[in-house]
């Protein structure tokens, strides 16, 4: 199969619109072609007029570490171009920036979560291309999650960075479906075209990231595919006191790590309470300790997921209400513990972090009341997953 930016390359048709077009990248580490070769430096090599280039959150090179830590502007040093970080003092381009550019190639590799900040960017990028009468090309990569979507949809007025739109956290979209999306739901009048893949199977060998390719980070601890499938359920943890898994070497892709929670014992809870929320992986009690972030040189006790190999199964492995069974079986074992982190998240400071990330208070309410129970948080994610699955209809390309 092929990626978006393999085809351009590849396809002298494609890439003929671009002719005597100034043209600008907005990429990361993982924005490569399939021999992995940075597509910044293959769209020079094969001619194009590349006259700027832009980094989303932890920049072009990937090398920011956490929620708001910034990147600066540069100017790369090989080709001399401005290098604009949409991470930093903005994060919706200037007009200054849109007017370096006549076409925006968007190469970003996703992991298929609302939160994923790549999302707003990409919103944000089609707005302004729309105020200044710019086009912008998707060229299209894999959703690694897959086509599965889980999650209560974003409740107007909660919008933020990590919040684009109604959606739920796992959208089951590319980026390409995505923008088709954005265009439609905001009405936006952009010039707007995806370089499709070829050959993409959402429901095929990988369910979604194929096997005969490479998995590069496109963030610091987006570091596998196990991690890009249990993201839309592990990055609720980002919002608790809990480790999330920072500061190791298989960070998101644990259910919680803490040194005073018996991670055996939460396990036991979560079975008593919704067992068929644990269906389609594995759950293995683990140890460790960060050497930065939350519980730093503390020794964890925590559990890690494992959605591969054998005890993955695709339709059945539902990330978001496994984080939430997690965090209501570790309240009702611990009614007192101290699991909300209060602090500014993605620039909102009013709100609690958990809260901008499921882009309301329902499941924090959920996991808080003793009398709630798995069939109401069900109830109210079910209605919003068929919503956003007929919502979404028109938009799919591929499968």
């Amino acid at each position: 199969m092929k990626f978006g930016i393999d085809r351009l390359l590849t396809e002298p048709d494609l890439r003929k619109p671009l002719e005597d077009k100034r043209v600008a990248l907005v990429a990361h580490p993982a924005s490569v072609t399939s021999n992995l070769e940075h597509s910044l430096d293959a769209l020079v090599a094969a001619g194009m007029n590349v006259t700027s280039a832009f980094g989303p959150q932890h920049g072009l090179k990937g090398d920011k570490q956490d929620n708001m830590v910034e990147t600066a502007d540069e100017t790369d040093p090989v080709y001399n171009i401005p290098v604009f970080s949409l991470y930093g003092e903005v994060r919706r381009p200037t007009g200054q920036m849109m007017s370096s550019a006549d076409v925006f190639l968007f190469d970003l590799q996703d992991l298929g979560c609302r939160i994923y900040t790549f999302v707003t960017t990409l919103l944000y990028l089609l707005e302004e291309g729309a105020k200044h009468g710019k086009s912008v090309w998707v060229l299209d990569r894999p959703n690694p999650a897959g086509r599965p979507v889980e999650g209560t949809l974003l409740v107007p007025g909660q919008e933020s960075f990590v919040g684009a739109g109604p959606m739920p956290m796992r959208h089951g979209l590319t980026m390409g479906e995505m923008g088709h999306w954005f265009i439609d739901h905001f009405g936006l009048d952009v010039d707007y075209r995806v370089i499709e893949m070829e050959g993409w199977e959402p429901e095929g060998p990988g369910f979604g990231w194929p096997t005969d390719h490479i998995w590069i980070n496109p963030s610091p601890n987006a570091a596998n595919v196990n991690m890009a499938r249990a993201y839309a359920g592990t990055v609720m943890i980002e919002g608790a006191t809990v480790s999330e898994g920072r500061g190791t070497t298989r960070p998101l892709e644990v259910l919680f790590g803490a040194p005073d929670i018996d991670a055996k014992a939460v396990h036991a809870e979560m079975r008593r309470i919704a067992p068929s929320w644990l269906k389609g992986c594995a759950l293995r009690e683990c140890w460790f300790e960060p050497t930065f972030h939350k519980h730093a040189g503390q020794l964890c006790n925590g559990l890690m997921i494992h959605a591969e190999g054998p005890f993955y199964d695709h339709h059945q492995f539902r990330p978001w209400r496994l984080q939430a069974l997690a965090f209501k079986a570790i309240r009702t074992l611990y009614p007192d513990y101290d699991l909300w982190r209060d602090f500014p998240y993605e620039y909102e400071l009013e709100r609690l972090a958990i809260d901008v990330i499921n882009g309301g208070p329902a499941l924090r309410e959920w996991v808080d009341d003793s009398e709630a129970h798995p069939d109401d948080l069900d109830t109210l994610a079910s209605a919003d997953e068929a919503s956003w699955r007929e919502t979404i209809a028109p938009h799919l390309i591929y499968g």
